[in-house]
């Protein structure tokens, strides 16, 4: 929702990486900010109309950007698309970043404008592989963001530890952030960041994206 220069970006973007995208604006002037090649679906109308949703096929959708450039509107169509529609990968855009962090611990994405980019937002609707944080001068070891099956949820960090042989650094819950102990356990929409060695994350992805080893 939104296509101003952040949602024709994002649209270009996720159409670029082979993703099917459907963009919504109340003014239709807007999408002349997409590209000629942009083959997506161009909706004119309110973001968080159920039926401005519907026509841009939100029962199909695996993610929702709310983008444009009022804050309530965000909000609302974001919480329309996950509580209505049950979107599960829903990001919204906030300028006052004092109200993104109330929307955070309501279990809203969002993302500050003061510290927003493209990479995060699209991070939040694409949650998979890992998000590189920082390495250290001499490139062995990495923080980085990643992904995880859900069948992680409910299972003890330190068992994550043990099986993939990193380091979980912190967890960041509800838009805060904490540093986990042995006996945390991993929660539904937590982000989990790890500390390894470069030369190990082929196999720490692959045991984020198994999930538990049977009967370990």
């Amino acid at each position: 929702m939104g296509c101003g220069r952040v949602g024709s970006a994002l649209a270009k973007s996720l159409e670029s990486a082979g993703h099917s995208v459907a963009i919504i604006d109340r003014d239709a002037g807007a999408f002349r900010r997409l590209p000629a090649e942009f083959s997506g679906q161009r909706v004119t109308g309110i973001g968080f109309d159920r039926d401005t949703l519907v026509e841009a096929g939100i029962d199909k959708a695996e993610a929702f950007a709310a983008v444009s450039s009022g804050d309530n509107s965000n909000i609302i169509a974001a919480r329309v698309a996950r509580e209505t529609f049950g979107v599960e990968n829903v990001v919204a855009r906030i300028y006052d970043p004092r109200r993104a962090e109330v929307y955070q611990k309501l279990g809203i994405p969002t993302v500050a404008t003061v510290r927003w980019t493209a990479d995060q937002v699209i991070r939040r609707l694409l949650p998979s592989g890992m998000l590189s944080e920082w390495r250290d001068p001499s490139g062995n070891i990495v923080l980085a963001e990643l992904a995880y099956n859900p069948a992680w949820v409910g299972h003890r960090v330190s068992r994550l530890e043990e099986e993939s042989g990193a380091r979980v650094a912190l967890l960041t819950r509800f838009g805060e952030g904490i540093l986990p102990e042995r006996g945390t356990v991993v929660q539904d929409g937590d982000l989990v960041h790890v500390m390894m060695r470069w030369d190990h994350r082929d196999q720490v992805e692959r045991v984020f994206s198994a999930g538990p080893t049977e009967g370990h």
